[in-house]
Formats: C-alpha cells, sequence, structure tokens
C-alpha cells in the first residue's frame, strides 16, 4: 500500500469511517485526536479509614471525562496497543503517624509502578498526599487500576473526593 501525502487549506479531518473524524487539521496546522483514548476520573465521595496491612482498591466513581468509554469499575481497559500516560494523584486525610509507611499503586496487566510514603513521628495524623506518574506499555485488553497499602499503624487514613486518576494514549 503506498502512502500519499495529502496537501490542502483547511483540511477539516482524516477518517477510516464516514461516522467520525479520527484526525483534524486546523489551518494553523493544529492537529487533535478527538477518538485518542483518555480519562480522568475522580472518588464520588471520601474513602474512609482505609484498611490496613492488605491492598485495597481505590474507588473512582465519577468520570470528568472518559473518551472511548474505556474506565469502568475503578479500572481502565486499554482499547489498543501503545504507550498510555498514567497519573494519579491521591489526598489524604488522617494519615497515621504510627504506620510504618503508605504505598501508592497504578497495577497494570504487565507491571506494577509504586510510590512510598515512610511515616514518621512528625506526621502528626494530618494531610498528606500521594502523587505517581508513568508511561505504561500495554497492549489492547491490558487493565490498570489504582492500589494502596498501609503497613500498621491504625485504619484510620482517608482518600479524599479531590484525589484523581488520569491516563491517555501518547503514541
Amino acid at each position: 500500500m503506498a502512502l500519499t501525502k495529502i496537501i490542502g487549506e483547511g483540511i477539516a479531518g482524516i477518517s477510516n469511517s464516514a461516522n467520525a473524524t479520527a484526525i483534524t487539521i486546523s489551518s494553523d496546522e493544529q492537529v487533535t485526536m478527538p477518538l485518542q483514548p483518555a480519562f480522568n476520573v475522580h472518588p464520588a465521595s471520601t474513602q474512609s479509614n482505609v484498611a490496613i496491612n492488605t491492598s485495597v482498591t481505590v474507588v473512582f466513581g465519577t468520570e470528568i471525562f472518559d473518551v472511548g468509554s474505556n474506565f469502568a469499575s475503578n479500572t481502565f481497559t486499554a482499547p489498543v496497543t501503545g504507550k498510555y500516560l498514567l497519573t494519579v494523584n491521591l489526598y489524604l486525610d488522617q494519615f497515621d503517624a504510627s504506620a510504618d509507611y503508605f504505598q501508592t499503586e497504578i497495577v497494570t496487566s504487565n507491571r506494577n509502578y509504586a510510590v512510598v510514603i515512610e511515616s514518621s513521628s512528625s506526621d502528626h495524623d494530618h494531610f498528606n498526599n500521594a502523587s505517581l506518574s508513568v508511561v505504561a506499555d500495554m497492549d489492547a485488553s491490558d487493565t490498570a487500576f489504582v492500589r494502596v497499602f498501609q503497613g500498621s499503624g491504625a485504619a484510620q487514613i482517608d482518600i479524599l473526593a479531590d484525589s484523581d486518576f488520569t491516563g491517555a494514549l501518547i503514541c
């Protein structure tokens, strides 16, 4: 199959079907791909008193956007093979100073990515945050979700509704 170079002013879009536009090029040569998989989700409410010494899936009940409808039941499912930028930002209240550590993970079908907050006596059971960004190699139908683990301490930490999990196919 030979490649064709398309040159023209005001190209509205390129598509493989009459029902959708896959690539739009503006007259200023700005390129957008409105069907590119992307999502931004938040907890619908605070996830209170997260259990200790066990992996707990973070519950995301509010979709800000979900291009392609690939996010469901706290899990993103890659619709196509590619590299995906995944980010999580957890806002934590009642952080337990007596805990050994608090781990946040983005769990994919291929590997887990983690960030650890070590507790100290100066934490004083207050607000904290955990942020993690990765470029994950995902095959079509691979999944990604967020989970946390608190080592020891009291089951008092809360994951606030201002937290978020985002992702987008980048290449």
